[in-house]
């Protein structure tokens, strides 16, 4: 993203209403808020030590355009990823960089998903020189990743919000992100920046082309955009209702050799499948009935669209919810000697 400084008074103003915790990169005054953020899935992640860098709204000559989110090699052990972020700074946004440190700093208090709920990082730990992947909210595959744990997370709804402040999330930095501020940093490695360059020269990714909705949210890997995963990953009209969604699909029929055993896991893997049917019956449910509501309260575009993304994201949740649930009883199934070595407890 090509930069300016700003002017000295209007950094002054930036700073008294958002976090030191990272350097405003942005001169220009822009007076258009940033578009919501979209739904998108999350690719598998490519390798050990990949951390997830969520996607965002950056500002280039021809207005706002969509950086993909991607999992890029941490620079050095210990580090991780704080997400830059778009805040009013008294007139006009302002854009503050992201940065790789000891610990993640504030962000906004912008909800990126996948581990970046506002506050913090849930995606994942460092322990003993390895990053252990929270397979609770980011996509792992565990055959080929074992350094993994599972911790659930309660994460609020304002998904969609791109920038802290003039509307958007109220957000302010805790002493701890504070105090981030003040770490050893390392700015986006080459790999990022190439990623961003790649972003801003491609025309669908502008949001006067997309509309807000970028045909490639992710990739599995940074500037991959014509890779099969990024397409997958970045699809623009995922299912917004369970309704939309493929039938279930149903585990192979265990065969261990031991015909109790296998008799047993049959039951284990039809009374999931049975549960997750419901779950999708009771959400499709739950969302007729806030259609009939718009009905009846005749709700107009904008609000009939929030309702619906909100479908989407809810939709998107559940089948990642029912995917890590399967994979768990796969898991769970295998014979004993087919197990990795179990991950040291979190800290």
């Amino acid at each position: 993203m090509r930069s300016r400084f700003i002017r000295p008074f209007l950094l002054a103003i930036a700073v008294l209403f958002l976090s030191s915790a990272s350097f405003a990169q942005i001169g220009v005054a822009i007076t258009i808020a940033p578009p919501a953020l979209p739904v998108y899935e999350q690719p598998v992640c490519p390798g050990d030590g990949y951390i997830w860098t969520p996607g965002y709204w950056a500002w280039g000559d021809d207005g706002y355009y969509w950086v993909p989110g991607t999992w890029i090699e941490a620079p050095e052990v210990g580090f991780f990823w704080t997400p830059g972020y778009w805040g009013w700074g008294g007139s006009s946004f302002v854009w503050y960089d992201g940065y790789w440190g000891p610990t993640v700093g504030f962000y906004g208090g912008i909800n990126y998903g996948f581990g970046y709920f506002g506050h913090g990082f849930e995606g994942g730990r460092w322990d003993n020189g390895h990053f252990f992947y929270n397979r609770a909210v980011t996509n792992i595959n565990v055959t080929v990743i074992h350094n993994v744990y599972e911790t659930r997370v309660d994460v609020r709804n304002d998904v969609h919000v791109s920038y802290n402040g003039h509307g958007g999330i109220n957000d302010r930095p805790t002493a701890q992100e504070e105090a981030a501020a003040h770490e050893r940093h390392i700015p986006p490695v080459s790999a990022q920046v190439q990623h961003v360059n790649a972003a801003r020269d491609n025309p669908a990714l502008r949001a006067s082309s997309n509309h807000g909705k970028p045909p490639i949210s992710a990739t599995a890997r940074p500037g991959e955009f014509n890779d099969r995963g990024a397409e997958n990953a970045g699809h623009a009209n995922p299912a917004v209702h369970p309704k939309d969604l493929p039938p279930a699909t149903r585990a192979a029929a265990p065969n261990t050799g031991n015909a109790k055993m296998d008799q047993k896991y049959q039951q284990q893997q039809d009374k999931l499948s049975a549960q997750q049917d419901k779950e999708r019956q009771n959400l499709q449910a739950q969302q007729d009935k806030e259609h009939q509501q718009l009905a009846k309260q005749k709700a107009n575009d904008q609000r009939t669209q929030q309702v619906e993304q909100k479908h989407q994201q809810q939709t998107q949740q559940l089948v990642q919810k029912h995917t890590q649930q399967q994979q768990q009883l796969q898991q769970r199934q295998q014979p004993p000697a087919s197990h990795a070595a179990a991950p040291a407890k979190p800290k």
